[in-house]
């Protein structure tokens, strides 16, 4: 092992400890972002793993697809697909999400005191910036969900730092609630939207369908910011369909299908569509 450590760096022995505690690893290169996915991956050729669309280790034997490189296995870390990289690397990383944790990633003063008046205390690790807050539950991932705050879970990784103090608890209902960009009252998902009362401008239902297919793929393509991702499908859709009365109860299912699948919630869906009908007026 003392040889086979100094051939692969001195992050390797490290990433073996997480997946021995059983977190999902992987290596970081300069400027704390994953390695690229290898010749016969990139630019997707392989179909992605598979395209993305759903949280887990992606099946290629060299350390690809960024997060979904995360790993459990030794043999896949000891092995020699990934010896260069870890020769290569510059920091460790894990997949809280594989882990069943959730990272909220507080990047200044002014989010840490947030935090210290608004969460729970849970285990704490320094960072450069701020400080990682580690939760029990995981959660879709997303970015800037308020000055200096980041969450860290699903489809997403965290630079391991070290263990660092305090006990964990139980990812609470103020963290998930910071996902929901545009609070609305929960209501039931609408089964249309209001019909405008005048002729269809589209024609043909091969536009309305063309639509709604390229929506559901956005968001099954979805890499992280997966709610507003999701938010953004939906006003696409409304801001084109939203007024002639074309949308169905069918076509506003397959959409909450396809967010439900990318780990949003009913009731996240239902705010989303509410906000998007707000937001153009409808």
């Amino acid at each position: 092992m003392t040889q086979l450590t100094h051939v692969r760096g001195e992050h390797h022995p490290i990433a073996l400890r997480l997946v021995a505690s059983g977190l999902p690893a992987l290596p970081l290169r300069d400027g704390k972002v994953p390695f690229g996915n290898c010749r016969n991956c990139a630019n997707n050729a392989c179909g992605g793993r598979p395209n993305m669309k759903t949280p887990g280790p992606c099946q290629c034997p060299a350390p690809c697809h960024g997060w979904a490189a995360a790993t459990t296995d030794p043999d896949v870390l000891n092995g020699p697909a990934w010896a260069w990289a870890w020769w290569e690397a510059a920091a460790v990383a894990y997949h809280p999400g594989g882990a069943g944790l959730t990272v909220v990633d507080l990047d200044s003063a002014e989010a840490i005191a947030w935090a210290l008046a608004a969460l729970p205390a849970t285990r704490t690790v320094p960072t450069t910036r701020g400080q990682h807050w580690i939760y029990l539950g995981a959660m879709p991932s997303a970015n800037r969900v308020r000055p200096g705050v980041d969450i860290k879970s699903s489809m997403s990784y965290a630079r391991w730092l070290g263990p660092g103090t305090g006990t964990m608890v139980a990812l609470p209902d103020a963290v998930r609630d910071l996902i929901v960009r545009e609070p609305a009252p929960v209501r039931p998902a609408p089964a249309a939207v209001p019909a405008g009362g005048g002729k269809c401008p589209h024609r043909t239902p091969a536009y309305l369908e063309r639509g709604i297919a390229m929506a559901e793929q956005r968001i099954t393509q979805a890499t992280g910011a997966v709610h507003a991702t999701v938010f953004g499908a939906f006003l696409a859709v409304l801001s084109t369909h939203g007024r002639c009365g074309c949308l169905t109860e069918a076509h506003t299912a397959r959409l909450f299908a396809a967010a439900q699948a990318m780990g949003e919630s009913p009731r996240h869906c239902a705010d989303a569509w509410a906000n998007a009908l707000t937001r153009l007026g409808l």
